[in-house]
């Protein structure tokens, strides 16, 4: 079963991509982590992409379609498929049919973690993990048990991403919905499309994704 899993940045994609690949076998396909991994690997196509980095261009559809193909090619033909991140324009998503048809896959659903964007700034906003360890904590929702004490490791210092911050987020969001909304339309009229409550908790919000997969 191969998925499109779409939702802005802090939505969960990544937790959740990560449970569909422990308990189903299948594989996060990450446009950002495949480039990168293709220019390691010195490949034909991560080589085009090396050239245009160090140019300061951008990638186009083509190369990025090429390494997507080429991971799909390491793959065996049962196994599942996660899409983080691609495709995000109406010509990605036409280039992704292509990719998939000419390997006799068939994209099953495009699940869309659904969120309130104020929500989903205070979640992002109020992280902070400890400086030693990384263990997570939040201003509202997870506080350690001793104020300023890692509830794991004892240590005193924590830190906060940069990024986190709300202007930045609320820009992701605005990104996000721009380049989102002109694949939705293409995917809903084929009726794959499922939207899920990415409020919830983890548990809840993978329960939500496993029922759609069940179908």
């Amino acid at each position: 079963m191969d998925i499109i899993l779409l939702g802005p940045p802090g939505a969960g994609k990544g937790t959740q991509a990560g449970r569909l690949e422990d308990e189903h076998g299948m594989v996060q396909l990450s446009t950002g982590d495949m480039l990168r991994a293709a220019v390691k690997a010195g490949t034909e196509v991560g080589l085009k992409a090396k050239a245009l980095m160090d140019a300061g261009e951008l990638v186009p559809d083509e190369v990025v379609s090429g390494i997507i193909g080429d991971k799909l090619d390491e793959l065996g033909p049962d196994q599942g498929v996660i899409f983080d991140g691609y495709p995000r324009t109406a010509a990605q998503a036409a280039s992704l049919d292509e990719i998939l048809a000419e390997r006799n896959r068939v994209l099953s659903y495009v699940i869309e973690l659904a969120v309130d964007e104020d929500a989903l700034v205070e979640r992002i906003t109020g992280r902070f993990t400890c400086g030693k360890c990384g263990a997570g904590y939040h201003d509202t929702f997870k506080q350690p048990a001793v104020a300023g004490v890692c509830d794991v490791c004892g240590s005193t210092e924590f830190k906060r991403r940069p990024d986190d911050n709300e202007e930045t987020v609320r820009t992701r969001m605005q990104e996000y919905r721009a380049k989102t909304a002109p694949i939705l339309p293409i995917y809903e009229a084929r009726g794959i499309v499922r939207k899920v409550d990415g409020m919830g908790s983890m548990a809840e919000v993978n329960d939500a994704i496993e029922a759609v997969l069940s179908l």
